[in-house]
């Protein structure tokens, strides 16, 4: 299986100077790709094939081949997933445009060479039919498996993503009972599985870090509009917002492991071999046109972060054998699975006039379970059993 570690490392002072040379030769790279990307829009009326991209672009900068390359099919896939998007009908994505200052460097297979001691010589290339020396750099903490890639990456200081191959297969599929999972922004995941087994991970945490973040950070803005832009203080509160930025990005990011493996461990103990999750995707953009949402509204579904949620269930369930199917949530929280009545609830608990009631999010995970495993939203007809659950 194919995965990805954060290794941080020490090099000399001159190494260190060359690895910030090298990510901003790779944003030439990528600026150099929007230029002739654009030029050939121009001239031919279509897009530049991979191929002409790479030709293009072969022995002009002072990189590894295959770094530059790594920077060509980065540019091409961000061009095809917005193309996807926009025909999807986000409104919201662009074409790659802008330009950047500094970009990630990617060493490929025979870019860089790995010894016994933690010394990793990243490969530079040959310019002008003379071979660079390489940069060095020494780690202690180099993941075990076949090592696949190595990328440059900066936040708050270097560190090397390592991409390897741990060996290891997923757990083949065996078709036991399925489960459904309504996703929120109060409550990260709710579950409902065939046996009447429920689950409710509580997103508590994840909020108050999004709030802790936004109060320091709009702290530091009061502050630095009265800096003049450019300026010594000016640049101390623009360290000190990627500072907040970056701290607040681990901690979410460890908050959503959490949740998601705690998930992932439930599923395996209630045998359950297909999640079907909804797709909340547009919820936001319906929510601010519909409803005209209130900026704490607007707030809190710009920090819902289900997308990320999804994306780590997905390598998360396939290693435990389990598939994730996408449902169909449209009124899955507002439809009686009794009378079939519509009724936007509005507190935790779903209640209707015909007696039923339920818990708001399992009520959303039991309708949705019923629609793909049925058809329809029907009543299934077996006792709720809640296990809730909160990160610590």
């Amino acid at each position: 299986m194919l995965r990805a570690k954060k290794v941080y490392f020490s090099a000399s002072v001159s190494d260190i100077h060359r690895l910030f040379a090298c990510n901003r030769e790779s944003a030439l790279v990528w600026n150099e790709c929007l230029q002739l990307s654009r030029q050939h829009q121009l001239d031919h009326g279509k897009w530049i094939a991979k191929s002409e991209l790479q030709k293009a672009t072969k022995g002009r900068f002072h990189l590894h081949s295959q770094s530059i390359q790594a920077v060509c099919h980065k540019y091409l896939f961000a061009r095809d997933a917005a193309h996807q998007a926009i025909r999807k009908g986000i409104q919201t994505a662009r074409y790659p445009y802008r330009s950047k200052s500094h970009y990630n460097t990617k060493w490929a297979k025979d870019g860089f060479k790995i010894h016994e001691n933690g010394k990793v010589q990243l490969s530079m290339g040959i310019h002008q039919g003379k071979r660079e020396k390489p940069i060095t750099v020494y780690t202690k903490n180099l993941p075990q498996g076949t090592i696949k890639e190595i990328e440059l990456c900066y936040d708050n200081g270097f560190y090397l993503s390592v991409a390897f191959e741990d060996g290891r297969e997923n757990q083949p599929y065996e078709q036991k009972q399925s489960a459904g999972v309504d996703l929120g922004e109060i409550h990260t995941l709710a579950a409902f599985a065939e046996s009447g087994e429920a689950l409710i991970i509580t997103g508590r945490k994840i909020r108050s870090i999004h709030r802790l973040r936004n109060k320091k950070l709009a702290e530091i803005q009061r502050l630095q509009s009265k800096c003049k832009k450019g300026s010594r203080q000016w640049k101390k509160y623009q360290r000190a917002k990627r500072y907040v930025r970056s701290k607040s990005e681990k901690q979410l990011q460890d908050a959503l492991h959490k949740t998601t493996k705690q998930f992932v461990g439930w599923c395996v103990k209630q045998a359950v071999s297909d999640v079907h999750m909804g797709n909340p995707d547009g919820v936001q953009r319906k929510t601010r046109k519909k409803k005209k949402a209130t900026r704490k509204q607007a707030q809190r579904l710009s920090n819902w972060s289900f997308g990320k949620v999804k994306k780590s269930l997905q390598y998360k369930l396939a290693v435990r054998g389990i598939h994730l199917l996408e449902a169909d949530e449209s009124y899955t929280s507002q439809t009686c699975p009794v009378c079939k009545k519509r009724k936007k609830p509005s507190s935790r608990n779903y209640r209707c006039s015909c007696g039923y009631q339920e818990h708001r999010d399992i009520h959303g995970a039991r309708n949705m379970l019923a629609r793909s495993l049925y058809g329809e939203i029907l009543h299934l007809d077996v006792l709720t059993k809640q296990t809730y659950l909160r990160i610590a």
